[in-house]
């Protein structure tokens, strides 16, 4: 029996069929490698964080609760830094320990609280007995303009003026130093009607324009903020009617945090049944621009306290209406949570 002869292979063809078998491999490996990559999620992007909003407020808290459910939202709004809450129109002081008061019961009483100068009171106030109780109350509280003015010389071009009372601070801060004023980034007020007076809830028989509360009570100090050339978003009454009706206070009521305590006690004070829930809107907007949506126009208020439309140059971007029902899901989700 004869047996074939192998043949011999030459040690340079082994070299090469090893480095092949090793390519292969390592082919095959990196196949492997993509195919499981491609099975993980993809990776999320790092999470950008919003810059924080600077915001002072300026408020007469104490006659309508509305400007307390109007704090509530601020407080619990991650993405404001309030510099400060000033008080405005009448018994300054206690509203500035209304202030202290709830500041102090919602864990915030490192928050700087100014009073304005005080004018003659035209109605008692429906939360005073509020300021005299608790342990936060101050004495006394530093001049509200002078600290106004102070936070926009440190942060020009910075921060957010919110106005939910009448204006005496607004035009006593434009006197005093109208050219400092200027420096605020924007004033977001709530004030004026333009179409829509009270009563006119859009359903409702309708109500022509009239002369708002914060505009009527100081007419001179509106006129000069609309004149101020100041970037100027308003929430008038046409947009600010929005009724806490009483499914949504039981289930706001019934949360039991330290913020809806507050409101729940404030409420009751307040004395009547079904708030409106005018200056809330204001930080709303803050936040969720898209709650009112607003339209450029020019607007002058007359001797009489209206706000007029007239022809030329906007000074003032104004929302005309709003959702109610998108309002209160995101108010009631932000300020009823823990």
């Amino acid at each position: 029996m004869i047996l074939s002869a192998r043949p011999r292979i030459s040690p340079k063809t082994a070299s090469l069929r090893s480095a092949l078998s090793i390519l292969g491999g390592a082919v095959l490996l990196c196949a492997q490698l993509n195919r499981a990559q491609a099975a993980l999620p993809a990776a999320s992007p790092p999470a950008r964080s919003s810059p924080v909003e600077k915001v002072i407020i300026d408020t007469d808290i104490g006659d309508d609760v509305d400007d307390a459910f109007a704090l509530a939202l601020a407080v619990k709004s991650p993405e404001l830094k309030i510099l400060g809450i000033t008080t405005a129109f009448g018994d300054t002081e206690t509203r500035a320990k209304i202030v202290d008061r709830f500041l102090g019961e919602v864990g915030r009483p490192e928050i700087p609280v100014r009073a304005g100068k005080p004018t003659v009171a035209k109605s008692p106030l429906t939360q005073q007995r509020y300021a005299e109780g608790g342990q936060f109350a101050k004495a006394a509280h530093a001049d509200a303009v002078d600290f106004l003015l102070e936070q926009i010389r440190r942060y020009p071009g910075e921060i957010t003026l919110v106005a939910i009372g009448p204006l005496m601070n607004v035009g006593a801060a434009i006197d005093k130093d109208a050219a400092t004023f200027h420096k605020l980034k924007r004033v977001i007020l709530m004030g004026g009607c333009i179409r829509r007076g009270y009563g006119d809830l859009g359903y409702t028989a309708p109500v022509g324009a009239m002369a708002e509360w914060n505009i009527l009570n100081d007419i001179p100090s509106a006129q000069k903020l609309f004149g101020a050339g100041v970037p100027l978003l308003v929430m008038p009454l046409d947009a600010t009617q929005l009724k806490m009706d009483e499914v949504k206070r039981a289930f706001l009521f019934g949360q039991g945090t330290p913020v809806t305590d507050a409101l729940t006690l404030l409420y009751h004070q307040w004395g009547q049944q079904t708030p409106t829930l005018f200056d809330p809107m204001t930080i709303a907007y803050l936040l969720q621009p898209e709650l009112c949506p607003v339209k450029a126009m020019r607007i002058r208020v007359d001797e009489k306290g209206f706000t007029r439309v007239e022809e030329g140059a906007a000074n003032a971007e104004v929302c005309l209406d709003s959702n109610a029902e998108d309002f209160f899901r995101f108010y009631l989700k932000r300020v009823g949570s823990e």
